[in-house]
């Protein structure tokens, strides 16, 4: 699976940290999501997804 986590969150402007900390997880899941070597539970995947005011399939590239 890919996402646009890194591209959506330059456009918001935001870190890491403070995605991680929106959607109640560590960094590290944030890193490991933007360089695909995580897939995210339904939940986190709604959580960033609502963060981005954007449908999941939107964040995340399903293949």
């Amino acid at each position: 699976m890919k996402t646009r986590i890194k591209e959506l969150r330059a456009v918001l402007g935001i870190t890491q940290v403070e995605l991680a900390k929106h959607v109640g997880v560590r960094r590290e899941t944030i890193v490991f999501l933007e360089k695909g070597k995580y897939n995210p539970s339904l939940q986190l995947a709604y959580s960033i997804a609502k963060t981005f005011d954007l449908p999941i399939e939107e964040v995340f590239i399903f293949f």
